[in-house]
């Protein structure tokens, strides 16, 4: 009895009201009742644990089907091949519409399961799948779909990597290439009324900013070709000559049709969006750059950063926290310049780092070697910290050359689920100055282990997950992840090189950056130059770097102030636990409970962690 009222206690110290019972089991059903759909009967039929759990996963079933049918390049992405040769529907507003009644329907069939009939990994299922319906139907009132691309997010040029046959989209058999062709139909289609929602954009108000819009132009260029061989596209014809499955004949038609597709279909859909913006687009285009500026654009931002944070934060708060990280990491920053006795004032560091040579690759090659050098030393210190470990492993590539002007520093590609390619860590060689050597480290920790590829292929190989889950995530913890992971650089042993910690300073103070420049520019009526001045103050980047941040902002809002948030989350839920459990804390075992069961909006991982802390403490009271 005494150990009963001891638990009971802690957990509501650790827990508080937000203790909910959630059980580490996993399971699966198959079957439906809902109140809408289900034929009357003169009896109702009873509800148990069981039948409670089968409703629930026919809906997840349902949804997922229906989800991968209005985006099946999401199908191709995890592995389904029956969707590679589909396109979205074009953006209409019957489309629109059907979406929305969509989400609609699922809240409702949702909201009809008895929530306390259901236990382990159904709780959380539940949870989320109604978090996220409720969320989307929220945002629907939002005009996102008169501004559909921009430099960083855009259909145009996800298509141009599927294509390239050196991302998710297959070209191993005559039917894969088919596929692909059949799929250009629907692309094309698509991009069609792409500029007819940015021309009513036009009409209400709702454009992209001048420079956003400017830096789409050369995305679309680079694939208006006269010569078919100088197009992206032409990449899996050149992939036939070592295919020994495909037939000589069949090689030679492929290439006649890839020809024309390329000549005939693609490079004119791309030439057809290139002269809209230039010429019809831009010029309407906006000077201002904050979705403050935007009808509703108050309500549309602190929306985004709902999404974004799964928080309900205020753009002042966040605002106020970055700067408060700024002028912490700042001091970190003159420790460092003070430990390798650079005689000068911080501002002068920054100028040192920026331009000295002995801090820059001078080849391509070069980076992808020591990237790949530094995931072999990572690796052998992960077991220090982790008990779970990915399957599949991952590669280093440099980003392709068609979207490198615009694209990442760095970027993280999950692996195929069947285990059929690796994941892969792109890094962005266009601008060597924007990769200095300092960030070796820290950066391969965020994009790869014990980062992204750890967060993200754990959870795509967790049994049991609904595919929404498998597949799905949040941005706030998957990047608050990546950021906590960086601050285990020190416990794994790495950053005993200065600079190299300077780097992961460096690292962060870009996200804490993020905090105060994203809701500076939305919510507090900065402009794109003062965004950019503000970085150059507090940071070594490069210039070139700063501004593509700083437009990255301003075409997504609200997806930057994540990263920091959700360190900060996961970082005072280890604190939380430390503190608890005391000398039983296992940071091995902290680590799987948050990864184990794949990415959550941060109330609910927070609530599993306490559940988490109170069994601990429970197990470990007699000692």
């Amino acid at each position: 009895m005494k150990k009963s009222i001891l638990a009971l206690t802690l957990l509501a110290v650790t827990a508080g009201n937000s203790y909910i019972a959630i059980s580490a089991e996993s399971e699966v059903a198959a079957t439906e009742v809902t109140a809408s759909e289900s034929a009357p009967v003169e009896k109702p039929v009873e509800r148990t644990p069981e039948t409670e759990k089968q409703a629930l996963q026919q809906i997840f079933d349902k949804h997922f089907k229906d989800t991968l049918d209005m985006s099946p390049i999401y199908g191709t992405y995890i592995g389904l091949i029956e969707y590679n040769d589909k396109f979205s529907a074009p953006i209409t507003n019957e489309s629109l519409a059907a979406e929305l009644a969509l989400e609609e329907k699922y809240l409702g069939q949702i909201n009809n399961i008895d929530e306390s009939l259901l236990k382990g990994q159904d709780i959380l299922s539940y949870q989320i799948f109604k978090r996220d319906r409720e969320i989307a139907i929220k945002g629907a009132k939002f005009q996102g779909h008169l501004t559909p691309i921009n430099q960083m997010h855009g259909i145009h040029n996800t298509f141009a990597s599927l294509g390239s046959g050196e991302s998710a989209q297959p070209f191993n058999t005559v039917k894969d290439y088919d596929n692909f062709i059949k799929r250009s139909q629907g692309y094309v289609a698509y991009m069609d009324s792409v500029i007819l929602m940015m021309r009513e954009g036009i009409k209400q108000g709702v454009v992209l900013p001048k420079p956003i819009a400017e830096k789409i132009l050369p995305q679309l260029s680079a694939h208006v070709v006269k010569n078919a061989k100088d197009s992206v596209f032409y990449g899996p014809v050149n992939m036939l000559a070592d295919n020994k499955d495909i037939s000589a004949s069949d090689k030679k038609k492929i290439t006649k049709k890839y020809n024309d597709l390329i000549l005939k279909t693609l490079a004119p859909s791309y030439k057809k969006l290139h002269d809209f913006i230039k010429n019809e687009y831009l010029p309407k285009a906006r000077t201002t750059v904050g979705l403050s500026d935007l009808p509703n654009g108050k309500a549309w931002y602190e929306h985004k950063i709902e999404v974004n944070t799964t928080l309900a934060l205020t753009a002042e708060d966040i605002h106020k926290f970055g700067k408060e990280e700024v002028a912490r990491i700042l001091n970190e920053m003159k420790q460092v310049k003070e430990t390798v006795k650079f005689e000068g004032d911080l501002p002068a560091f920054f100028e040192f780092l920026k331009n000295d040579e002995q801090f820059y690759w001078k080849t391509e090659e070069e980076v992808i070697k020591a990237y790949t050098d530094v995931k072999n030393k990572i690796d052998k210190r992960l077991p220090d910290l982790f008990e779970v470990f990915p399957k599949a492993d991952y590669e280093v590539k440099a980003v392709e050359a068609f979207r490198a002007a615009s694209s990442a520093g760095a970027s993280y590609q999950s692996p195929a689920p069947d285990g059929s390619r690796p994941g892969v860590f792109y890094i962005n060689t266009h601008n060597l100055k924007s990769q200095p050597k300092f960030l070796l480290e820290t950066l391969s920790i965020h994009e790869a282990s014990p980062g992204h590829h750890f967060q993200i292929t754990i959870q795509q190989e967790v049994e049991g997950l609904p595919m929404f889950r498998k597949f799905g995530g949040y941005t706030v913890f998957s990047e608050g992840w990546a950021l906590y992971a960086e601050s285990l650089g020190k416990e794994m042993g790495l950053f005993k090189d200065p600079y190299q910690w300077y780097g992961r300073l460096s690292d962060e103070q870009l996200r804490a950056m993020r905090l105060v420049v994203d809701t500076g520019l939305h919510a507090f009526g900065w402009t794109r130059e003062q965004a950019i001045q503000y970085m150059i103050d507090n940071s070594s980047m490069a210039e070139s770097d700063i501004t593509s941040e700083v437009e990255r902002y301003i075409s997504i809002p609200g997806q930057a102030v994540s990263y920091k948030i959700g360190q900060r989350e996961i970082r005072s839920l280890r604190n939380k636990a430390s503190r608890a459990l005391g000398q039983h804390f296992d940071i091995k075992k902290f680590h799987t409970q948050v990864l184990i069961d794949g990415a959550l909006p941060m109330p609910i991982l927070e609530k599993k962690i306490d559940k988490w802390i109170y069994y601990q403490a429970y197990q470990n009271m007699d000692d």
